[in-house]
């Protein structure tokens, strides 16, 4: 296993392999992918992690730079990612593009207004990423985690209804075993709840428990 990120002291603590990698600058992806598919010319997945969550009220006050640093790292990071990565993965007997979305990309928490707006994006785009690739060896998979035990989750000040984040370990151990699965689509444990809602009869009950 290989893990990107911006901050190398954190990198080095995981014990991993690892690419100082910032999804919101091309270069920086573009190098990456150049040193990554260099050292490991068998890799085959792609994981799509990264993200940015800020509170936003628009009613009150509008900080453009913290929405730039959501769009660039939610949206172009993945776009990004995808590009740089693709005709590697193409050229592999099997490989797999992991986007991870949210259960905020079916109802949205509104106090995150733009981070849940840039994970539908995730979800749409992938849902059309995996049609474009259909007739190709690539697999396009969309994880989306519910509220989960990370840095993150700093800004939930408050619990969603009737719950609080999920374990990182309990995550990851579910995580793991739906993506052992055929399903292109897996949202995990709580996020169950929330995809049911998006696409179905419930979305406005359940857009005011999350949206008091």
């Amino acid at each position: 296993m290989i893990v990107g990120g911006r901050r190398r002291e954190v990198l080095e603590k995981t014990g991993l392999d690892f690419v100082v990698l910032d999804t919101r600058d091309r270069a920086s992806i573009a190098s990456a992918a150049a040193e990554v598919t260099g050292r490991f010319p068998q890799l085959n997945v792609v994981i799509n992690n990264a993200g940015v969550q800020r509170r936003h009220d628009f009613s009150v006050h509008v900080n453009e730079r913290e929405i730039a640093e959501e769009i660039e790292t939610n949206i172009m990071g993945v776009i990004g990612m995808v590009t740089a990565f693709l005709p590697h993965l193409k050229s592999k007997p099997s490989a797999t593009i992991i986007n991870v979305s949210s259960g905020l990309a079916f109802v949205p928490m509104a106090r995150f207004p733009v981070y849940c707006a840039t994970k539908a994006f995730v979800h749409s785009f992938t849902v059309s990423l995996r049609h474009q690739l259909k007739n190709t060896k690539v697999r396009v998979i969309e994880l989306a985690p519910p509220w989960v035990a990370t840095d993150l989750g700093a800004g939930h000040t408050e619990a969603e209804p009737g719950r609080g984040p999920m374990p990182l370990d309990a995550f990851i151990e579910a995580a793991m075993k739906d993506l052992a699965s055929d399903a292109e689509e897996l949202a995990v444990a709580g996020a169950k709840f929330l995809y049911g809602a998006g696409v179905g009869e419930k979305f406005a009950e359940v857009f005011e428990q999350m949206n008091p």
